[in-house]
């Protein structure tokens, strides 16, 4: 027969909102791949970042991470993966100015995704200005490097925080 709890007993926490963090074609390539452009880091140090504060912070935040040069593969995962995650982060690389279909399953998946992008693609040639994937996120943060995934991370934990009803000041939230 098994014990009932007592009241001394830890209570187990809830297990971490799921993030997904999609990255699309020559991201792999970061750090070595015009670094005037898109910077020193590579994806690897980003995402260690990332999953350094996803880890620590309240909530804590799991991520799962994919970076691929096929769409197919980009798909999959979001199909797979998308079904129950709280969020997501994607930098579709090239993809975001021409995949119908990343933006089709972006929109099936129906979760709050923030579009990121190393580089203002606004101040770049003009066929980089349309994200066809901009209708269907809550959000784009271009230009500001990979701050720019650091500050997607910190708005989805801000937005679980509001609906776990665990809301920080402003102040504190951005300060950390």
């Amino acid at each position: 027969m098994a014990d009932t709890p007592h009241a001394s007993d830890p209570v187990p926490s809830a297990p971490p909102d799921v993030i997904l963090i999609v990255n699309g074609p020559n991201l792999n390539l970061l750090g070595t791949r015009e670094p005037g452009l898109y910077g020193h880091e590579s994806l690897g140090t980003i995402l260690a970042d990332l999953d350094a504060r996803a880890r620590s912070g309240t909530p804590q935040i799991e991520l799962r991470a994919v970076q691929s040069n096929h769409e197919g593969a980009l798909l999959d995962f979001l199909h797979e993966h998308g079904p129950g995650a709280a969020g997501g982060i994607i930098n579709a690389g090239a993809l975001t100015h021409t995949s119908y279909a990343l933006r089709d399953a972006l929109a099936a998946i129906r979760i709050p995704v923030v579009e990121v992008h190393l580089t203002n693609i606004h101040a770049r040639e003009a066929f980089r200005h349309v994200s066809v994937i901009a209708p269907v996120v809550v959000g784009q943060i271009a230009g500001l490097g990979p701050d720019g995934y650091r500050l997607a991370l910190e708005w989805h934990r801000a937005r679980l925080e509001r609906a776990k009803g665990t809301a920080r000041p402003l102040e504190e939230t951005w300060s950390s």
